[in-house]
């Protein structure tokens, strides 16, 4: 009998595409739904049970950016260049539209697809992320500390992902880091300290937004789902509640005692949440 497929012991497979291989694991069967990473992480970064609860629904797709982790070839120098990465994935997997998530830095990338190519998409789902252009609120210093140090250990994923000053999220991080560690074999490669330039580049063309991303949120009729931590110690929440009335289409989930990963301390509810989302906004036969 064959053993069941899920995100622990998913194979890594390449998308040879354009000159360069993108690393990427695919579990679930239905529509296709493709996530984009958070900074310095890499396919073995994802709780496992948050993957495994979307891909009861969708064909869940992570992947790893061009020349970061195992993926090979030129790191990208801006926005859209990480955004082609998904690009090129949707075309080497045959696919036509996606839901589209991202997390942190794979929100920016998320939300660039979403608005430079809107035909790709049929909803974003955005977690613990900013919109693009200037914000009014900043993220914290201790996370920039804490974000660059060569390795991080587990007390450092409490203060990165989760709420420090709740026990409940503690308890959950470590929940989470044990489910992460289950993965033993087909390992992913972490993110070097000589790599970060290349999200400092996208970070800074994000803020510049040649695209016109902001703006174009304000006219998309894509569903968007934003997930955010009620302390978000890098992209709070605020930056998104200073756009109430100008986004037709998002739609803002607070958590309380979370921090900037809220899909790993509330794995099964954020999955949840997530479902209830796209089939209620369901566009282009997405959903049923």
């Amino acid at each position: 009998m064959a053993m069941e497929v899920n995100a622990t012991n998913a194979r890594t497979q390449f998308a040879g595409i354009n000159g360069k291989k993108i690393a990427y694991r695919s579990i679930g069967k239905g529509y296709p739904m493709i996530l984009c990473q958070r900074f310095r992480g890499t396919l073995d970064d994802w709780d496992p049970l948050f993957l495994d609860e979307l891909a009861r629904n969708y064909n869940v797709i992570i992947f790893d950016y061009t020349g970061l982790a195992s993926s090979q070839g030129i790191p990208h120098a801006d926005m859209k260049g990480f955004a082609g990465d998904v690009i090129d994935l949707v075309k080497y997997l045959n696919l036509e539209k996606i839901i589209l998530g991202g997390w942190s830095f794979g929100g920016w990338v998320a939300q660039i697809v979403t608005t430079v190519y809107p035909q790709l998409v049929s909803q974003a789902i955005l977690i613990g992320t900013r919109p693009p252009g200037k914000v009014s609120h900043d993220l914290e210093e201790i996370f920039i500390k804490t974000a660059y140090k060569p390795v991080n250990d587990f007390a450092d994923e409490i203060i990165l992902f989760f709420e420090p000053i709740s026990e409940l999220s503690v308890k959950k991080a470590k929940e989470s880091h044990d489910r992460i560690a289950q993965r033993t074999i087909d390992k992913d490669i972490p993110v070097t300290l000589d790599q970060l330039q290349h999200y400092r580049n996208g970070g800074e063309d994000y803020v510049k937004d040649p695209y016109n991303a902001r703006e174009k949120l304000t006219t998309t009729n894509i569903p968007i789902l934003v997930i955010s931590g009620d302390h978000e110690i890098c992209f709070p929440p605020g930056n998104w509640f200073e756009l109430n009335r100008t986004l037709p289409t998002t739609q803002v989930v607070v958590i309380p005692r979370a921090g900037h990963g809220p899909q790993h301390q509330f794995p099964e509810m954020v999955a949840t949440y997530i479902h209830a989302f796209i089939v209620n906004n369901i566009k282009d036969g997405t959903a049923n």
